[in-house]
């Protein structure tokens, strides 16, 4: 009979094992945040912050368990918010992508992040159309 069981991932060379683990990830999501925030390359873009709609997801570890109920357990959702609005508020950003790349940066670095998708949009740009946009996703 074949063993249909998940493998354990202590027995996984290191490159399965964060395959196994990012299938396997929770996820903490902060879903169409809107900010305003100085960005573009056009003279337009660049008199007045402009609405941008970020979203941000954070996969963390699979084997990470809430035994006790508290904050401590897991990765607080404020921080994103923080984060993004410390980035927001930190300058003017030329490109959608600099601005992602900035957050995704921090979300890795935090400790029980496995990876992060980051997405922003510009929703007032083209009366055309819904948004413009970026998104951007790494593996730590």
């Amino acid at each position: 009979m074949m063993d249909t069981s998940a493998p354990n991932p202590s027995d996984l060379p290191a490159e399965q094992d964060r395959t196994y683990k990012l299938e396997n990830s929770r996820r903490i999501f902060l879903k169409n945040f809107n900010v305003f925030i100085s960005m573009g390359v056009h003279d337009f873009e660049k008199q007045a912050r402009q609405r941008v709609i970020v979203n941000v997801d954070l996969y963390i570890d699979p084997d990470g368990r809430i035994e006790h109920d508290t904050i401590r357990e897991t990765i607080d959702y404020d921080f994103v918010r923080k984060t993004i609005l410390e980035i927001a508020d930190s300058g003017h950003f030329h490109l959608q992508e600099t601005f992602c790349e900035r957050i995704l940066d921090v979300c890795l670095a935090k400790k029980g992040v496995l990876a992060t998708r980051v997405s922003s949009e510009k929703p007032d740009i083209y009366p055309d159309c819904e948004s413009v946009g970026f998104e951007i996703f790494r593996v730590k």
